[in-house]
């Protein structure tokens, strides 16, 4: 049984954390705190323009020595941003996540951003999968 993008999504909820490029980094760093994420979605009039994660605060603010308080988002984000289709496999998000080394995975359907899915969605899947799999062979050598 193959997985797509949008079961996990179905399973962990479509809910998208966002701030607009002229967010300040210290409140979306704020933000992601408070909603216990890695990473945010910049949007820009209902349109995917970037993300930021922590790796960008890191890389981008910490080392270069800049104040989080007073760059903007725009500065740091990620405008590149690699999404998948709701119809993509889990296999499918597991190596586009792997060959560009980044954790989380917009989903986008007609242009539009429905979601995120992060290395932990990916994972927790697979394993889950692997577990129902031994469960039915277990239960196929028992009788």
């Amino acid at each position: 049984m193959i997985t797509h993008a949008r079961q996990l999504l179905n399973d962990k909820g479509h809910e998208i954390h966002s701030v607009s490029p002229e967010t300040m980094v210290y409140d979306a760093i704020k933000l992601m705190t408070e909603v216990k994420v890695g990473a945010l979605l910049v949007m820009e009039n209902n349109k995917l323009v970037g993300i930021i994660s922590e790796r960008d605060y890191t890389r981008k603010v910490i080392l270069e020595n800049r104040s989080s308080k007073e760059t903007p988002v725009r500065d740091i984000m990620t405008i590149d941003v690699i999404t998948v289709t709701p119809d993509q496999s889990v296999e499918d998000c597991m190596k586009i996540m792997s060959e560009h080394h980044i954790r989380h995975l917009p989903v986008a359907e007609n242009g539009q951003a429905i979601g995120i899915i992060s290395t932990m969605d990916v994972v927790k899947n697979i394993i889950s999968e692997k577990e129902s799999v031994i469960k039915q062979l277990e239960h196929y050598i028992a009788g």
